[in-house]
């Protein structure tokens, strides 16, 4: 066999296929968009509404009642350092892209990790598909959404949900997986209901893996929007994109700095939070 005939033939199938989709799918692919879009505008939205103040003593105030008053001091001020930088709308947008991208990851991923917990099945089947998104380069799924979605924070979103989503369908799995049998044939000798057995015994012993999984789904989605910036996604990744591409050293230093604030400030809270929700001490 002719290796290379092969090759030129798969790829001439992919673009072919690719641009059947696009042609037939265009009504659908609009309306994922103005979906995805709208989301992340209404988030962006409510976000820049009050002035930078009120959302930094907000956050501040969260993470007073989540961690302690030390941080609460440092994220208020590491988040003024980002609007004297004049970053403070990237900034916002990034969030906005994190928290939109999260919650649509969560949304799918904590069902599928329940599924795959209940059904061996189901856990085979996801376990060679999380390796294979998790081992590809993130920017592999920024082309085929470029030519279904285009440009904008619509593909960059696509890209992070399909990034985020793998730790929380493996610890959500895991985290079913783990009840202790002992508390399970308590139940069943109880004669309690399925219905009652997930939610008082099999999702309280699953609730810390559950919540590492969207600690560490929001830190994937962290590290992808900033990749993203490439696609004109908009943000702290389009800005250091942007600084990069004209040697804007100072720029790009600015941006990294932001990014970094953002994503220690949600990691710390997001941690305790999930320490307190298990009645762990923080």
């Amino acid at each position: 066999m002719d290796i290379s005939s092969f090759t030129d033939s798969f790829d001439e199938w992919t673009d072919t296929a690719l641009e059947w989709v696009s042609d037939n799918g265009e009504t659908l692919f609009d309306s994922v968009r103005w979906v995805l879009e709208g989301l992340y505008d209404g988030i962006l939205w409510l976000l820049e509404l009050p002035p930078f103040y009120v959302v930094a003593f907000a956050i501040a105030l969260i993470g007073w009642r989540t961690v302690n008053v030390w941080f609460a001091i440092l994220a208020g001020a590491a988040l003024a350092l980002c609007f004297s930088m004049g970053l403070w709308s990237e900034t916002m947008s990034t969030l906005a892209l994190v928290l939109t991208a999260t919650v649509l990851a969560l949304t799918i991923g904590i069902p599928v990790g329940i599924a795959a917990g209940f059904v061996t099945t189901v856990d085979r089947f996801m376990e060679p598909s999380l390796d294979l998104i998790q081992t590809l380069p993130p920017y592999i799924y920024l082309l085929p959404a470029i030519a279904l979605l285009g440009y904008g924070p619509a593909t960059a979103l696509i890209a992070t949900i399909i990034v985020s989503m793998p730790p929380a369908i493996r610890l959500t799995s895991l985290g079913i997986r783990m009840t202790p049998k002992e508390f399970i044939e308590l139940g069943e000798a109880s004669g309690i209901t399925p219905a009652q057995m997930f939610f008082k015994i099999r999702l309280p012993f699953a609730l810390p893996s559950i919540m590492a999984g969207i600690n560490q789904s929001l830190m994937m989605a962290f590290g992808m929007v900033v990749i993203a910036g490439i696609v004109g996604s908009g943000g702290l990744g389009e800005t250091i994109y942007g600084a990069i591409r004209t040697l804007d050293i100072a720029t790009s230093i600015n941006g990294a700095i932001a990014i970094a604030v953002l994503t220690m400030i949600i990691d710390r809270i997001t941690q305790s939070a999930a320490r307190l929700g298990t009645g762990r001490p923080s």
